[in-house]
Order: C-alpha cells, then structure tokens, then sequence
C-alpha cells in the first residue's frame, strides 16, 4: 500500500513538472515575440523621425546601434563571427535599392535582410504569378496576384523587423529616378531583365556616382559552375550583356566598369513562341502592358536565378564589410595557350642564355600566372581591352620572360624593363614570381609590358632613367605601381615567400 503511495506521489510530481515546463516553453516565445515587436516599433519610431528630420530618408542603422540589441547580435551572430564587429556594424548601416524582385532580385533581397542590412528599398512593378513560384525567394499560392514589393515586405518583417524596409510598386524609368536612386543609397542592384530599362538604370547609377551590381541573363542555363563576377565588357556568351554593353556605349559612352554577375554558358533554350487566346502563333507586341517588355517566355530552371542572387547579396555584403575577395577571372585560354607560353619561354631562355635549363616551371604554373596572376592580360592594363576572341588574340602578342632577381632587390625590375624594352624587337614581356616550384626565396618577377607601350613609356635618356628609383615610378605613375605591387603580394601570399 506505502508502494502504491509514493509511486502516486511520484508520478503526480512528474505530471505537474511536465505540464508546468510545457506552459514555461509556450509563454517564452510569447515574450522573445513581445520583445521584438516593442524594439521594432521603437525602431520604426526612431527610423520616421530620422526620416522626418533628414528630408532624404537616409538615416541607416549606425546611430540605432542594432548590434547592441541581444536579440538581433544572437540572429547575425555567425556574420559578426566571419566579419567581426565593425565590419557587421557597417553592414547593418547600409542602405540597399533593389530593383526589380523576380527570380534573381526576391533571393538577392532576402539575403541582404538576413545578412543584417538595415534598410531595403525593393521596387518592382510587377505582380506575383503563379508560374514564378519556381523561382522566388518567400512567394507562396496565397501571394499570387499581390505586388512583388508588398510580398517581400510582409515576409521580410518577420524575419529582420528591426530592418527598415520600403516596398514601391513602382516602374523604373526617367519619370521615377530621383524617387528610387535619392538618399545615396550605399549600393544599387539591377536585377531587371528588360534592355531598354537597364541600360537607363545603369547609366543614371554612373551618372550619379552610385555603386551598382548588375545581373545579366539567367533563363535558359543549367551550370551553376559557370557563374561569375566580373566587369560588363567581359561578359561574353550571354546576349543580354551584348545588348546592354552596345546601348550604353552607343547612348552614353560608357565602356565598362560596372561590375555583372553573368553565366558562362551558352543559353540551353529560347525564347518560346508567343500563342494568343485562340492558342495560334501571334505578334507578341500586340499584347505588351508596358512597351519594351517581354511578352514572350524564356524556359527557367529555378536554380539559376536563385544562385545569382545569392552570388549578387554574397558580392555586396562582403563589399560593405570591406573584406576582398578574389573573384575567379574570365580568361577564356585552353591548355594549349599556356603550353605556347611555356615554350615561348624556354625559347627565349636558349636564345639569350644557350640552355632552358633554369626554367623550372610547367604548364600549370603558367596557367596559374596568366590566368590567376594576370588576367590574360599585360599588367599595363588595368581593365580588361580584350575579351572573347580578342583575348585569343592577344594572348599571342604575349611572351614570359624569366628575371632573375632576388625580392630584396625589386627596385632593379624597372631598370630591367627599360633596357629591355629599348634594346627588343619583342612582343610583349611577363615577370614572374617563381620559387623553383614554390621552394626557394629567390623569386622571379612576372610584369606584361606590350613593346609598344615601351617605346612610348620608357622614352627618357639612358642617365635620366638610370637616376629613377621605385619613389619616382611610385610618385609618377601611381596607378601601375599598385597594380602591379598588389599582384606580386599576391602571388607571394600564395605561395608562402
């Protein structure tokens, strides 16, 4: 009976125990919640009278100290890890303008929110269809037929409320410029897929001065392995960054510089054929809502736009944490450019010095220094000239040529340069920082200098230029002096020298 008892008294403890953690468990979130939502309206109350006040909008998050707030610190925790404090700081102060929220924009979007960007501008005239559920970021059955901007809106809030978001049901054009691009926002993504309409975008962001990530074409591709990063004059292969590189060279003169996320891979589809009501073929224009954009459908494989957002968000916010990252660059040369190479080398290296004895470096090497060191470029150039076949090209005009130096001696390279340049017939020459297969501290200098820019550069009497140190090319031409001193840190990064 005294068993029986105790065993009773037992398991009315544990009952009561279970039913009171359970209330404990369910009243918790009821107060993380009411957390959130007072230090979001406190957010918001702080963000209108900022607005107010500042006439612009631009107030940031800096001056709200987001990050001092435990439950926004716990949520960007992993970020603060990666970056460290003052980097995540700047970015949850940032201020980003989205426009356009389809495939591309809703992921790109949604990653900055949960990357701690303190204020979004999303714009996008559009509607949410079903056949883009696909593709989007947060659109669920129960969005269709509600703006795009709106959309993300009432998802964001309740991942980040503590961002400030403006959705805009609004078209970008001249009309809307100063209403979408005012409050100088700290980066603008162009995720519109509509010519006439990007290049517009485009050209006011340089106008105004305004950083701006651009995303070309991603219907119709399968690789997510060919994606990339790099400036619009070297995005081949992909017809909308032809189309767009043409309008804003032929309308305002503008030849590059504006960063694009684009795919290496040729379209794996077209443009379907536009069926009217009656399901025959039909003029598609017949049917446009706003002029210049596509009736016509392009095949999607979800994926792709996703991962071009994602790359999109992962290229702004390491930008606004001030980290460098080396992105992967477009040299469109095969193995057998960089054999040509190599034995172009060992030919130079008999010619001058009867043996190739010393030349200690295989293909991949060089394919590490035309490509990863050098861009398939001569290191005068800054930007890239040549893409695509005219790459191809170039890449002929090229030539390694082996200095032996030692590293403490790097003022004599310039010195080199000039006497070999003036005393030439040549083509092109290339330094290299080689260590024996990585292994000794002697290194060799790779530098591209095309003959004739020798010959223009290097016009100075012998004794005047035997008088220049590393000052006077750093003094005069600062440019080149970077350039070319960051990418040797580079490669002696690499390979441990």
């Amino acid at each position: 009976m005294e068993k029986l008892k105790c065993l009773a008294l037992v398991g009315g403890g544990a009952l009561v125990g279970a039913v009171s953690t359970l209330f404990l468990l369910k009243l918790r979130p009821r107060k993380i919640e009411s957390q959130c939502g007072k230090k979001a309206t406190k957010l918001n109350e702080a963000t209108a009278k900022c607005w107010i006040d500042s006439g612009n909008g631009n107030c940031g998050t800096g001056g709200l100290n987001l990050l001092s707030d435990e439950i926004v610190s716990e949520q960007l925790t992993r970020n603060i890890q990666f970056f460290g404090l003052d980097s995540q700081q700047k970015v949850t102060a940032s201020y980003i303008v989205i426009i356009g929220l389809g495939g591309v924009g809703s992921h790109a979007a949604s990653m900055l929110l949960r990357s701690g960007v303190g204020k979004l501008l999303l714009v996008d005239f559009d509607q949410v269809s079903l056949s883009s559920l696909n593709r989007h970021a947060v659109a669920t059955r129960a969005d269709v037929g509600i703006p795009k901007a709106e959309c993300l809106k009432k998802h964001f809030s309740s991942i980040f409320p503590e961002c400030q978001i403006d959705a805009k049901v609004l078209l970008y054009d001249v009309s809307s410029e100063e209403e979408i691009l005012s409050g100088n926002p700290d980066f603008v993504l162009d995720c519109i897929d509509n010519i006439d309409t990007k290049v517009a975008l485009l050209a006011a962001c340089v106008r105004r001065g305004l950083k701006v990530l651009s995303a070309t074409g991603a219907g119709a591709r399968a690789d997510p392995t060919r994606i990339r990063v790099a400036d619009l004059r070297e995005s081949t292969n992909d017809p909308l960054s032809r189309a767009v590189r043409h309008r804003l060279r032929k309308d305002y003169g503008i030849e590059g510089g504006i960063p694009v996320v684009f795919s290496l891979e040729k379209p794996k589809a077209k443009l379907l054929p536009f069926r009217g009501p009656s399901g025959e073929e039909d003029n598609p224009s017949d049917y446009q809502i706003v002029p210049g954009f596509r009736v016509r459908i392009i095949p999607v494989l979800g994926t792709i736009p996703a991962i071009f957002g994602q790359v999109m968000a992962s290229y702004v916010v390491t930008q606004l944490a001030g980290l460098h990252v080396q992105t992967e660059p477009v040299v469109n040369l095969d193995v057998d450019h960089y054999q040509m190479l190599l034995q172009r080398l060992m030919e130079h290296e008999e010619s001058l010095y009867g043996t190739a004895m010393e030349v200690e470096v295989d293909v991949e090497e060089v394919r590490y220094v035309v490509k990863e060191l050098w861009h398939g470029r001569s290191a005068r150039e800054l930007s890239a000239k040549d893409v695509g076949r005219g790459m191809w090209r170039s890449v002929n005009e090229l030539m390694l040529v082996r200095l032996k130096a030692q590293y403490q001696l790097f003022e004599q390279w310039w010195k080199y340069i000039h006497s070999y340049c003036m005393g030439s017939g040549e083509g092109s020459i290339h330094f290299k920082f080689n260590s024996s297969k990585i292994s000794r501290v002697t290194v060799d200098v790779i530098l591209g200098l095309p003959l004739l820019l020798c010959d223009v550069i290097f016009s100075l009497k012998a004794d005047e230029h035997e008088r220049r140190t590393l000052d006077d090319i750093k003094e005069k031409e600062p440019e080149i002096f970077s350039h070319v001193t960051s990418v040797l840190k580079r490669a002696e990064q690499d390979f441990g020298l």
